[in-house]
């Protein structure tokens, strides 16, 4: 099945509305879980920052800045729709999240714009990685953002092998979700990258040294490692 894309943002307010109040806690846990997991494996390197793009309305920056309090999350999104309800819960409990920020910024050919102050201990991204036409703005990104030895963490979905197959996994998981979450998911699994084109973007991206890729269950791949310090 051709790659289809579909658009970079997602700033429409019922849009972002939809996302918000749709329950995704068990999926931001596991990847929470899981980037906790791969920063235990080093516990001397915990970062003192941590970038986590596309953060959408904050899901996982949450989870993150709640389980390193020690650390500077950066939640970063270019939808102004989905920043505003991450930084109304951020204001609703300021104390319960006191290293978590939110900005807005775009991913460019050149890297993040406007760029963050200093480079990160880990850059951890879920979703974002479909919803771009041109993927190697988030490998660019990862280079310029990520600090010597940085732990890097990309979840995304992969794309199936036909429209029925796509078809199959919107009705597995989404099937009492609202249309809008249903249609944008259907658009979302045509725009994914297989793991063979991942594994090709960091090739290119020179990263494929020290960043792996795999396929994780019926529906999603996972890029992870440590840049060279």
């Amino acid at each position: 099945m051709q790659r289809v894309c579909e658009p970079e943002l997602m700033d429409a307010a019922a849009q972002a509305a939809a996302y918000a109040a749709a329950d995704f806690s068990a999926g931001d846990r596991a990847v929470g879980e899981r980037v906790l997991a791969l920063l235990a494996e080093a516990p001397a390197q915990v970062p003192p920052s941590l970038i986590d793009l596309g953060c959408g309305p904050g899901n996982i920056s949450f989870v993150l800045a709640e389980h390193l309090p020690a650390t500077r999350v950066l939640g970063v999104d270019g939808a102004e729709a989905m920043l505003q309800i991450a930084r109304l819960r951020l204001a609703e409990a300021p104390q319960r999240w006191p290293g978590l920020g939110f900005a807005r910024a775009l991913l460019t050919p050149a890297g993040l714009q406007p760029a963050p102050a200093g480079r990160f201990g880990a850059v951890v991204s879920n979703s974002l990685l479909h919803h771009l036409h041109g993927p190697q703005v988030l490998w660019t990104a990862v280079r310029q953002l990520a600090a010597p030895g940085a732990l890097v963490f990309v979840r995304d979905l992969r794309r199936p092998a036909s429209p029925e197959a796509v078809l199959a996994l919107r009705d597995r998981y989404l099937s009492d979700a609202p249309p809008v979450l249903q249609h944008d998911y259907v658009a979302s699994l045509h725009a994914a990258f297989t793991a063979v084109e991942v594994q090709q973007q960091l090739q290119a991206a020179g990263l494929a040294d020290q960043l792996q890729v795999a396929e994780r269950d019926d529906r999603y791949l996972e890029v992870w490692g440590r840049l060279a310090g």
